[in-house]
């Protein structure tokens, strides 16, 4: 039953961050592709978006971890 639980919590918790990334991502090469000259300030601009947002995927792991083993 808990290696359901973690499985669940975990699927449920990375869902989120992937779609985010796949949008940051997305939005952030149609900007370079209207502004190449600015690509310096965008690239790290979502290079930081994706580590917070990465962050909360880690989150959801160490949840699913505490789950599982207690």
């Amino acid at each position: 039953m808990k290696a359901l639980a973690m499985a669940i919590v975990v699927s449920v918790g990375v869902l989120g961050p992937a779609l985010g990334i796949g949008l940051l991502v997305s939005r952030a090469l149609e900007a370079i592709g209207r502004n190449p000259e600015a690509s310096g300030k965008i690239t790290t601009t979502m290079f930081i978006g994706i580590v917070f947002t990465e962050a909360l995927a880690i989150f959801a792991l160490v949840v699913g971890f505490i789950i599982k083993f207690t």
